[in-house]
């Protein structure tokens, strides 16, 4: 039981002292890590004091980390960014902004570690953008490093390279004591490029660093990527001191994680030795502890070194039994992998709905403030004089003018959207594609109808999903028009082909509206390349162009005029609505960004004035999530 000394029972000194226990058992007992950041939470909300309740937020996701549960971990972070964005409407006092970054930066390692990279950018950023106004460059360097972590996973090393320069530009001038491991990044970058001289270089920084600041961990994995690189160099005999090295420092503190790969390390250097008793030691000793930690991927790769080895031995029955187990351990990963993106998918499902929630809450309430701050004003204008009451009553109705514009304006865009929902998944379309997938079935050709109805399911998914949002990623609006554009081809046999690019230079936060370009290219197939007796091709392309987001579809089909001619006598609402919608949503755009979008849709002609296709150029202004 926790007794409390008599100065300690006001309610901010025990949230205080409960936090502080909480912290204790950061990396020693999460169960009681969490526990006490429970207790600390409950004292926080009766005393009303934003620091504790803030902390006591953090410390309740962290330890929520620690156990692996990250739906909680995000709840908690979530429910901290919350509390403190309503603090910062009143109060922009630091201790709130330095609670809200650290919510941001903490949303962002979960987003990271559910591998949602797209989010994790966003929040980090978000982090970053306080803790640069707070001057806080600890902790905005450490940012930076995460940042280059997610740009690594997703294998731009380019980008990670700088944002780990910046971190190391940050902690140079903070004297941090973690320099090494961001070191031992920028290393790891040069050796994978093969510039094996600047790799050096920076592991021999690194190498200085850990011996005066000393961090085993970060140790072992250094001369783990020194062996690396000696190996990579065909110096076996140095990288085989190396990976020794990393075993011994890895033993010192247990780390079966460091020990496990580097036996795997040693066991490839006996493979290029062709000492195969010896290799085949430290593959078991590393198999046997990655089942042990569960690492499926070290597995993997261990039972497929130990297939090799056999087969160099002329060992089938061992290759074979290795080979088998290696295909299990790979199979495994492929259902953990779907396992953990349906958590994902569901994760994210939970925080964006809770997000929206709160976002209209804090609107209300920021809207409810302002009334009455108004209410106030206008009382006292009334007590001064009758001028000053004319002039007051002018402002309300000016104010209240401006607020129905504003109201009818959103409820405006909600239709739009809802109307443009209803233009992708119109029945007629929903009709052709069961239709396809009935005649794929009644054909016995099930692998296409089972091809054909995951596309399809994936398509509804993913245009209602985009329905909810004025805005997604690019990445995203790039999956569902390819989507789109595979059920498309299955549907006509094939008889287009197609092609969806975007430049280097839009990064993965770019956004656009939604389901804004797929009527476009439902024209280009329907009346441009499907009418055609050639094969079609249609192709999408992004680009940016001086503050503007470029997108340009292009066919090589009849023609739109061409088209619009054959259809004179026909009724064709759905297109005319397409068009419409489209240019009402770009107007809208215009007037809440100030900025200009246009939609030019033209015929292609050849060398001969022939019209050999379609092209739309759509810009709008550059927007970002």
């Amino acid at each position: 039981m926790l007794l409390l000394s008599t100065s300690e029972k006001s309610p901010i000194n025990k949230a205080k002292l409960l936090n502080q226990i909480a912290e204790e058992y950061l990396e020693t007992n999460p169960d009681k890590m969490l526990f006490y950041a429970n207790q600390s939470l409950e004292v926080a909300l009766k005393s009303k004091d934003a620091k504790y309740i803030s902390l006591s937020y953090q410390n309740i996701g962290n330890a929520n980390i620690m156990l692996g549960n990250y739906r909680d971990a995000l709840e908690s972070f979530h429910s901290a960014t919350n509390y403190l964005e309503k603090q910062l409407a009143t109060n922009k006092h630091q201790i709130i902004k330095e609670g809200l970054a650290r919510a941001y930066g903490s949303i962002g390692v979960v987003f990271s570690e559910q591998s949602n990279y797209s989010k994790a950018l966003t929040y980090y950023r978000k982090a970053i953008k306080l803790y640069e106004q707070l001057k806080n460059n600890k902790n905005t360097g450490r940012l930076y490093n995460n940042i280059g972590i997610v740009y690594l996973s997703q294998a731009k090393e380019d980008k990670a390279l700088i944002y780990f320069l910046k971190c190391l530009n940050f902690q140079k001038k903070m004297k941090d004591p973690t320099m090494g491991i961001t070191i031992t990044n920028i290393g790891n970058i040069y050796n994978h490029k093969r510039q094996f001289d600047k790799a050096k270089t920076y592991y021999n920084q690194a190498l200085w660093l850990f011996k005066k600041y000393p961090n085993p961990r970060g140790l072992g994995e250094l001369y783990n990527n020194i062996g690396l690189l000696y190996k990579s160099l065909k110096n076996i005999s140095k990288a085989k001191i190396q990976f020794e090295k990393a075993k011994d420092v890895f033993t010192t503190i247990d780390d079966k994680f460091g020990i496990s790969d580097t036996y795997f390390y040693l066991g490839e250097v006996y493979m290029h030795k062709k000492e195969y008793a010896t290799a085949i030691l430290f593959m078991e000793k590393s198999l046997s502890l990655s089942k042990e930690l569960g690492v499926l991927d070290q597995i993997k790769n261990t039972e497929l070194k130990l297939y090799e080895i056999y087969i160099q031995q002329n060992n089938p029955s061992s290759a074979l039994k290795h080979f088998i187990d290696f295909s299990t351990a790979k199979d495994n990963m492929r259902s953990e992998e779907n396992i953990r993106n349906t958590i994902q998918a569901e994760m994210n499902f939970e925080f964006d709905k809770k997000e929206l929630f709160y976002i209209k809450e804090r609107e209300k309430n920021a809207l409810i403030y302002k009334e009455k701050l108004k209410r106030n004003q206008q009382i006292s204008i009334l007590v001064g004089s009758f001028v000053l009451i004319i002039f007051g009553f002018i402002i309300l109705l000016y104010n209240r003018q401006q607020r129905t514009k504003t109201l009818n304006l959103k409820l405006e865009l909600v239709e739009y959207e809802q109307k443009a929902l209803h233009l992708q998944m119109n029945p007629h379309f929903v009709f052709n594609c069961l239709g396809s997938i009935s005649s794929f079935i009644i054909q016995n050709h099930t692998d296409e109808a089972i091809k054909y109805l995951s596309k399809f399911s994936k398509l509804m998914r993913l245009t209602l999903e985009f329905s909810k949002e004025p805005l997604i990623p690019i990445h995203k609006e790039i999956e569902s028009l390819e989507n789109y554009l595979e059920l498309e081809q299955l549907r006509f046999n094939k008889c287009f082909t197609y092609s969806i690019t975007r430049s280097e230079e839009i990064e993965d936060d770019v956004a656009l509206p939604s389901l804004l370009l797929q009527p476009f290219i439902e024209n280009s197939i329907i009346h441009g390349v499907v009418p055609k007796k050639e094969a079609g091709v249609i192709k999408v392309h992004f680009d940016i162009q001086d503050e503007f987001l470029v997108c340009e579809i292009t066919d090589n089909g009849i023609g739109i005029y061409t088209s619009q001619k054959g259809k004179e006598n026909l009724v064709n609402v759905h297109k005319s609505m397409a068009l419409s919608i489209t240019k009402k949503r770009l107007t809208m755009m215009e007037t809440i960004l100030h900025k200009e979008a246009t939609l030019q849709i033209s015929e292609i002609k050849n060398e001969l004035n022939e019209i050999s296709g379609t092209k739309i150029h759509l810009k709008i202004p550059l927007q970002n999530l």
